[in-house]
């Protein structure tokens, strides 16, 4: 019945900061829809941000994403990165399990503290 996500949305405390963080540290693509909302595109995929209260039949919270994406980077290149980028890393590299397999996995939190996980596949599947 369900193919993929399209996109999921995550609720921030200040939308330029999150847009700044994900432009600069996931390099994801800043795009506007909507009335001047703000979203991050990446692949056929895009990140939905709004501000705590912004969307009435979304009861989350600042900081209550945890996110798994997938880079076809390298695990090294990951972390040099994300150090490069001051990115403070909470665990890893560690292995994991992804929706396909084993996954290496590092795991940092964004402005609003929501998890982000970091993952390249132990071998590429499609």
């Amino acid at each position: 019945m369900i193919s993929h996500f399209d996109h999921i949305v995550l609720t921030v405390a200040n939308i330029d900061k999150a847009v700044s963080f994900y432009e600069t540290v996931l390099k994801m693509e800043p795009i506007s829809f909507a009335n001047g909302r703000k979203a991050l595109r990446f692949g056929q995929q895009k990140i939905n941000l709004q501000l705590l209260g912004q969307e009435l039949r979304n009861h989350a919270m600042e900081g209550s994403g945890d996110l798994c994406l997938i880079t076809n980077w390298t695990i090294d290149e990951v972390v040099t990165h994300l150090k490069a980028c001051k990115v403070a890393i909470l665990e890893g590299p560690v292995t994991k399990s992804g929706a396909l397999g084993p996954i290496q996995s590092v795991y940092f939190n964004d402005p609003d503290n929501n998890l982000i996980e970091v993952s390249v596949y132990s071998e590429i599947t499609e």
